[in-house]
């Protein structure tokens, strides 16, 4: 018991004279806000759902209103001439600007469309 107490010690002093140079700091800032299976749910300026999914979404200091997001998919339904249309959508990246209320899907973007339209693009900018 007293070797475990004394190892315990040096273990502890040993983490504490850590140099702070070893430290990667800008990794650390950089994921500090990082999810893992991220949903976001909502709804648009006309009550319309909308969901979102990422296999990884993260935050950064800099820019506290975008959720930065990777393998997106999801669902933005709308009305147009009375009939309500579900797009499904699925991208390599996107970002969700809280603020300015648009998402920004970039890289392979497709939509298919419940009335049967399909998108294939670059990049898509959806206003909520």
């Amino acid at each position: 018991m007293v070797a475990a107490l004394v190892a315990g010690a040096l273990f502890t002093k040993q983490l504490l004279w850590t140099p702070i140079s070893v430290i990667n700091m800008a990794d650390i800032v950089t994921n500090q806000f990082k999810m893992s299976n991220a949903a976001f749910v909502g709804t648009d300026k006309n009550g319309e759902p909308f969901k979102l999914r990422a296999r990884v979404g993260y935050q950064e200091y800099d820019s506290p209103d975008i959720v930065y997001m990777d393998t997106v998919s999801g669902t933005v339904s709308r009305v147009m001439g009375g009939a309500k249309i579900i797009d499904n959508i699925v991208a390599k990246q996107g970002q969700y600007n809280r603020k300015n209320k648009t998402i920004t899907l970039m890289g392979d973007v497709r939509v298919d469309s419940s009335n049967g339209d399909k998108l294939r693009t670059d990049e898509l900018v959806i206003k909520l």
